[in-house]
């Protein structure tokens, strides 16, 4: 079920890491954390290396050949790879800076209730005022992709959603929607992968579930996962984010009423 739940919600703007924390305390299980959490997303995280592998197979290629070819170093396949590295280091260096807090403090439910309604309400004023206009290979450059960075980086609190941040600063920025979301899933490739091999060793330790369990988790969310994505960016390239901004409030409105009644429980 955390597998499937991983794959559906990885992509969409609505927090895959609060979904598997809300739903995993709604059934009365102990909360698997962010190991497992992390784990599970190299399943997704493999969907979009294999969706855009064309893309991702240019950038890497076409950067590595520009470190000692100088004339390739303007190709815009070698900038988004610098692009991509530097919108990286800030969750990377927030990671490991707050990796304890990470684990324990942010898994909250209330906090996680609360971020689900205030970052959809400015996914939801992102998408108001989104121009709608820029794309990827004509207008990334290195302050926009420290901007996608920053805002990824919030993405460490579950009930923000590394795609919903990265989206709506696209969004803020000019670009297209599904330009925005696109990058968003690049981006979040050397995080998520760096994340998933580091937290590696957790599992089986502690509340981590044991290897079966999330080798299985990780296998259904990869599947899940691809059919998501094809789907989120055909939707998008025509939709507003509207019905998720919608489902995110009622959602958080939803996990803070069960923990203020005592329905479930705040911390894990």
């Amino acid at each position: 079920m955390l597998g499937v739940l991983q794959g559906l919600t990885e992509f969409l703007p609505v927090s895959s890491s609060a979904h598997v924390r809300v739903v995993s305390a709604f059934f009365g299980w102990q909360d698997p954390g962010a190991a497992f959490t992390a784990v599970i997303q190299l399943g997704t995280e493999t969907a979009v290396l294999i969706y855009f592998r064309k893309r991702i197979w240019d950038t890497v290629s076409t950067w590595t050949r520009s470190l000692w070819t100088p004339a390739l170093r303007q190709d815009q396949a070698a900038k988004m790879g610098w692009f991509v590295i530097a919108g990286s280091v800030p969750i990377g260096v927030l990671g490991l800076a707050f990796k304890e807090q990470i684990e324990t403090v942010v898994r909250d439910l209330r906090l996680v209730g609360a971020c689900l309604i205030v970052f959809g309400l400015l996914l939801a004023v992102a998408d108001h005022f989104a121009r709608n206009e820029l794309t990827l290979d004509k207008h990334l450059n290195l302050p926009h992709a420290l901007t996608y960075g920053l805002a990824q980086s919030l993405a460490l609190i579950p009930g923000v959603s590394r795609s919903g941040g990265t989206t709506g600063a696209g969004l803020l920025l000019g670009y297209r929607r599904e330009e925005a979301a696109e990058y968003s899933f690049l981006l979040a490739i050397p995080a998520v992968l760096m994340s998933g091999v580091l937290e590696l060793f957790e599992i089986g330790e502690g509340r981590a579930p044991a290897w079966g369990p999330t080798i299985l988790a990780t296998i259904v969310s990869f599947a899940v996962g691809y059919a998501a994505i094809a789907w989120f960016l055909r939707y998008i390239a025509t939709h507003r984010f509207t019905g998720f901004v919608i489902y995110r409030v009622l959602l958080g409105i939803a996990v803070i009423a069960l923990v203020g009644f005592g329905v479930i429980p705040a911390t894990g």
